[in-house]
């Protein structure tokens, strides 16, 4: 089985994720990177030129390439699940789990970072505020929630192995 690691962008998917990877014995992929890798596009540039419904037809493809396979802690975007059906291909062959922070932590995780379409407006924090409310039925459905706020990446990966042992 694999362990998916859903949240909101800057909650840790990535960081977590490799390190959960390596105390686990695991490979780590991330999902971004695949889309990349598949269409030779930034996402950045997928959102500018074919638009958020092309990406998240992409990032299906994708999630179900891997979902295929085993042995991996998977960091999805963070909006994996707003696509319907994305929650139960992960299922079918894994543990979800979300990652959470503030969204003060968020805004100054992600501050310089211009690689987030869904980030480029004027008021940022009330943007992420806004997307983590209409997201939070989503995240909520995992099957465990982890904190990430100002918590080291150790002792986050520790939460996780220990739930997923019992």
């Amino acid at each position: 089985m694999n362990i998916y690691l859903i949240g909101f962008m800057g909650t840790g998917k990535t960081t977590v994720g490799k390190a959960l990877a390596l105390k686990l014995n695991k490979k780590f992929s991330d999902l971004d990177d695949l889309i990349v890798e598949k269409t030779g596009k930034q996402i950045v540039e997928i959102f500018r030129e074919d638009g958020e419904e092309e990406f998240r037809k992409i990032e299906t493809e994708v999630l179900k390439d891997i979902n295929e396979k085993d042995n991996f802690v998977v960091a999805t975007g963070g909006g994996v699940l707003t696509t319907e059906g994305n929650y139960e291909i992960m299922k079918s062959n894994g543990v979800i789990i979300t990652l959470a922070a503030s969204p003060e932590a968020i805004y100054e995780r992600l501050r310089n970072d211009e690689t987030r379409p869904l980030l480029m407006v004027d008021n940022v924090i009330d943007e992420i505020k806004r997307l983590m409310f209409e997201r939070a039925p989503l995240y909520i459905k995992a099957d465990y929630i982890v904190d990430t706020t100002e918590r080291p990446i150790d002792e986050i990966v520790n939460e996780i192995v220990e739930y997923l042992n019992e």
